[in-house]
């Protein structure tokens, strides 16, 4: 139990946070003054509501899913394990992107269950891992028990400055380790080059906060470039990451776990898609739903709400179903699996 909260920074690589411009105060900061809940909410109030919640919030079948064989996988391919957990295969390269694969989002097991059918994948499904990336290090994106049986298939790991405090903790060799904060930059094999950028949320596995960075990243891989989101209130940001990387082949963007007490730490769906166009991107896949219920809004309406608010703004979107092959060389023939799981 001890060891899935994992570890806060310390030594040279607490002295490096410290010396960074958007950490004060013993905290991270985000670009704008941002509220995990608003200052009004009774905490009592929303635990209540949190453990009564509507029985919509979860399928009431099991979701649709594709058996895939990951290691056939084509060239330049997308393949989404629920919520924020999903695989890019970019000329040939293997990424995998807050991959949480056993069973819940909580430290404990008998909280944040998956919903039934949504966790078909485990770690011994996944091919080997040319490069593991991890935005921050809240449960539902950074699991132990995944990553500790992904470790002897993982090459490369890129996350946010202070998450490899964790990682370390947990057995992997810091040789393997990048950490970034914003607006830092790496590169690998002489054609990838991560960079990343900010987010407006916050991080904390135990009691503390703020010890570790969380991000969204952007990757440049040769003439595709892709943004990452990760978990993020809506803000200008998206305008400057569009200016200064734009426009994006795809973004990947945050659709789910939003709710009235806590609007600056995620997002709307019209607030994603208007993100999306914020960034200039040609394309959005949204992502963070339809896993586990993490806020009391019906599980599917993420989907419906993201789609009709990109139709209207002429946005196009791919949202395959759990293991499904989005092949970016093909047209993709989009099917409403999230209204039909209802039927």
């Amino acid at each position: 139990m001890l060891k899935q909260f994992g570890a806060n920074p310390g030594g040279e690589r607490q002295a490096r946070i410290e010396s960074c411009n958007n950490y004060e105060n013993g905290a991270f900061q985000n670009v704008l003054p941002t509220q995990v809940s608003p200052e009004n909410s009774s905490f009592l109030k929303m635990l209540w509501k949190f453990m009564n919640k509507p029985a919509n919030v979860r399928p009431q079948q099991n979701l649709p899913s594709i058996s895939t064989n990951l290691k056939e996988l084509p060239q330049q391919a997308f393949v989404w394990f629920g919520h924020s957990s999903y695989l890019l295969k970019l000329h040939g390269k293997t990424i995998l992107i807050d991959p949480v694969f056993s069973g819940n989002a909580a430290p404990v097991s008998f909280f944040g269950k998956a919903f039934p059918g949504a966790d078909v994948y485990k770690a011994e499904d996944m091919p080997k891992i040319d490069l593991l990336l991890l935005t921050h290090d809240h449960y539902d994106h950074l699991d132990y028990l995944t990553v500790s049986k992904l470790k002897p298939k993982v090459s490369k790991i890129v996350t946010s400055l202070g998450v490899g405090s964790h990682l370390q903790k947990w057995g992997f060799s810091e040789t393997i380790i990048t950490e970034l904060n914003w607006w830092d930059s790496a590169e690998f094999w002489n054609a990838l080059k991560i960079t990343a950028a900010p987010a407006r949320h916050f991080s904390g596995r135990s009691f503390s906060r703020f010890k570790t960075l969380w991000s969204s990243f952007i990757l440049q891989f040769e003439e595709f470039h892709v943004y990452l989101g990760g978990d993020s209130g809506y803000s200008n940001s998206f305008q400057d990451i569009g200016k200064r990387f734009g426009p994006f082949d795809l973004a990947v963007m945050e659709c789910g776990q939003y709710n009235e007490n806590w609007p600056e730490i995620h997002m709307f769906p019209e607030q994603s898609v208007q993100a999306a166009l914020d960034l200039q991107a040609k394309m959005a896949i949204p992502v963070h739903h339809s896993k586990f219920a993490l806020a009391m809004h019906p599980w599917n309406e993420p989907l419906q709400r993201f789609h009709r608010a990109a139709s209207e703004k002429e946005l196009y979107v791919v949202s395959p179903m759990i293991g499904e092959v989005y092949n970016f060389s093909e047209d993709y023939q989009q099917k409403e699996w999230w209204i039909a799981a209802e039927r």
